[in-house]
Formats: structure tokens, sequence, C-alpha cells
């Protein structure tokens, strides 16, 4: 794509994106008001294919939630329950952890994903225990665990600095983070969807502090709730800040609001295009984070897809099984096959390519040819 001799605000942008330059605050609310969707995800591509050319990742997963216990009061969360004697509240034990994996697994499987509720009936010594025997007993599935809301909770909780918590936990086996609980930055909404729990500032201290440490995080954005553009923008750009700073992001992943069983269904989810518009737009603000996530279970598979043609490069993988969005009305499947995924990228003209959780290549064979495959 040339650049052109324009005076439009997305000619300007796009000449900046082309030339190297860094796009600013007042580029990004260009960018989200520009009518043009085609013309941002074009411009998204041509970024995307320069970084990563036609390849797509994906990688072979597990999404594990041991409780859902939860002392914060986010009004958009259909998967928390304030109290463990609420209807469909539970807590599993560390067997009954052992136990849902190993009915599970697969061949080929090479991540477990953590996330839980803020559970104020729960030692800190459950969350080395449960660490110590995924170890133990699944030594090939790296051990990606805890959001920064939950580590910042730890912290407070046990009486501990964020790093004393993290070097515990690293000890008994977490190895990188997931990027939940950043929702949006913005004080003025944060104070409306998750006033008592980690505050941005907070949130972005705990992933410094891993990023410190050598760990690999990722990091997101919950868009479609109260947020203006504006604030979508101050979050991506602080972000962007941090990575600056440490490096330490691998992924980015927009998080859409689902509606459904939660205290904010009137606003109603996202559109699709919504979706398309704030995938390009970050893989054009985040121009130091490697790799743009298209998560299919909270896109949709179909939406996830085309994702990869408007910035994003990577998938997500096979997840099974995803509670958090499946509880707020996701309608996607559980899981998908090695098989499926492959098929659904190289349906949109890119290469499916297996990863690790950080991004070191697994000797791709056709599903077809082996029996490790889902």
């Amino acid at each position: 794509m040339a650049a052109v001799k324009t005076s439009s605000p997305f000619a300007k942008i796009r000449n900046k994106v082309l030339s190297g330059e860094r796009l600013d605050l007042d580029d990004g609310l260009n960018l989200f008001n520009h009518p043009a969707l085609l013309e941002i995800g074009a411009l998204a591509n041509e970024v995307r294919e320069r970084l990563h050319s036609d390849v797509t990742y994906f990688n072979r997963n597990l999404h594990l939630n041991s409780t859902n216990v939860c002392e914060a009061d986010c009004i958009f969360c259909s998967f928390a329950r304030v109290t463990s004697d609420m209807p469909q509240a539970y807590t599993m034990t560390i067997p009954q952890c052992l136990d849902w994996v190993r009915e599970r697994l697969k061949p080929g499987m090479t991540e477990i994903h953590i996330v839980n509720g803020l559970n104020p009936d729960l030692p800190f010594e459950y969350y080395l225990d449960l660490l110590q025997a995924l170890r133990e007993n699944f030594p090939q599935l790296h051990r990606k665990t805890f959001t920064a809301v939950e580590i910042h909770y730890f912290a407070r909780k046990y009486d501990m600095s964020y790093k004393e918590v993290l070097e515990k936990l690293v000890t008994a086996g977490l190895q990188s983070m997931p990027g939940g609980g950043a929702e949006i930055f913005a004080p003025r909404a944060r104070k409306k969807l998750c006033h008592d729990k980690a505050t941005a500032d907070e949130w972005l201290s705990v992933h410094r502090t891993a990023h410190q440490l050598g760990l690999k995080t990722n990091c997101t954005m919950l868009y479609g709730t109260i947020e203006t553009l504006e604030e979508r923008v101050d979050h991506l750009l602080r972000l962007r800040s941090l990575q600056d700073e440490t490096g330490g992001f691998q992924a980015f992943i927009p998080l859409a609001y689902h509606p459904d069983g939660n205290r904010l269904g009137a606003i109603g989810a996202p559109t699709g295009a919504d979706d398309l518009r704030v995938i390009a737009i970050s893989r054009l603000l985040l121009d130091n984070i490697p790799h743009i996530k298209a998560y299919w279970v909270m896109l949709g598979i179909k939406t996830a897809q085309i994702a990869q043609i408007f910035g994003a490069n990577d998938m997500d993988g096979t997840v099974t099984e995803e509670k958090i969005y499946h509880m707020s009305g996701a309608r996607t499947p559980d899981a998908l096959t090695i098989t499926e995924l492959e098929h659904i990228i190289r349906s949109v003209g890119r290469t499916p390519v297996e990863r690790t959780t950080t991004y070191e290549l697994v000797n791709n064979v056709e599903c077809t040819e082996h029996n490790a495959c889902l």
C-alpha cells in the first residue's frame, strides 16, 4: 500500500504507519471514528503480514477454573459467585483438579490456563499445592496461571509484596501469566464496573514485577461496556507504554463484553464490526506487542477467522473447556479439534502453525498423519 498525498485523517495515519511513525491518542480516536472499516482492516493486515507473513498461530491447551467463588463485585461478570453457598458456586479440591485434567488431557497438549475467582475461603497454600501437583503429574503442560488481579489479591490477603507472591508461585510451578483482569483502565469506568478489585496501576504494577522476574505475560482489554472511545485508546497506550519499559507482553487479547447473566445485560453486546475494528486498531496502536489474538471462544469462530485478515495472527487453541465466557452467553463450542482449527485458518488463506505458550514452534505434522491430534 503506497503512501498517499492527502490531508484526510486516515491518509495521515496510513502514511505514519507506512513510514514507521508511532500513532498517538488522536490517531486512535480518528481510527475508531473512521467510517470505512475495510480501510482500517487493510492497513492492519499490512502490518500483520509484515510481522507474521501468512502465519496464524494456535496451540493445544486446557482451561481450568478451579473455583468461581469471588468476593469482587464486577457488574459485567456472569462467572463469579460471591459466596460459596450460592447456587452454582464451586471450589475444586486438588485431587478433583487432577482428575479433571486427566479426563480431558489429549496427546500433544502443551498448556494449562488457570483463572479463578478471588476466593476468601482458600489459603495461599491451595494455589501452591495446585501448581506443584500439576507440575508433578503433568510436566508436559506449561502452567499459565493466575491473573494480575489474583496476584494483587494474594498479596493483599496474605500480606506479601507482588514480588514475594510471584516468587513463591514460580517456585511452586507458575511459568507465565494470562492477561485477564485489565478490563478498562479508565478510573471513571473502572469505578462503575469493578470498583473493589485491583486498580489499573496495580494491574500494571503486577505485570511490571512479573516481567522484571523474567516471566512472559499476556494483556487484555474488555470493550463494549460503558467505556468511551478515548478510554479504549488510553488503555491501549498504557499497555504500549509498559511494553516500552519491560518488553514482557507477548500477546494482546481484546475481550468483547457478553451480556447474558449479569447486570449490564441491557446494553447489549458489541457487533462483529466492532470486534474487527478493535482487532485492527489494536494491531496499529500496539506496535511493540508481537501478537494480537482473536480469541475464538469470545468472538465466535467466524469472526475470529475473519480477524486473521484484520490484524490478528493468533486464534488461541483447542481451549477445552472454557467456563467464563460460556456462563455469560457464548454459543461457541467447548473445544475445537486440531483438524477444525487448521481448516478454519486455511479457509481464510492463512497457514496454521502450532506454537507453545511462549511462541516456540511445535513440529507441525498434518493431523491425518499421526494420532496426537484431538
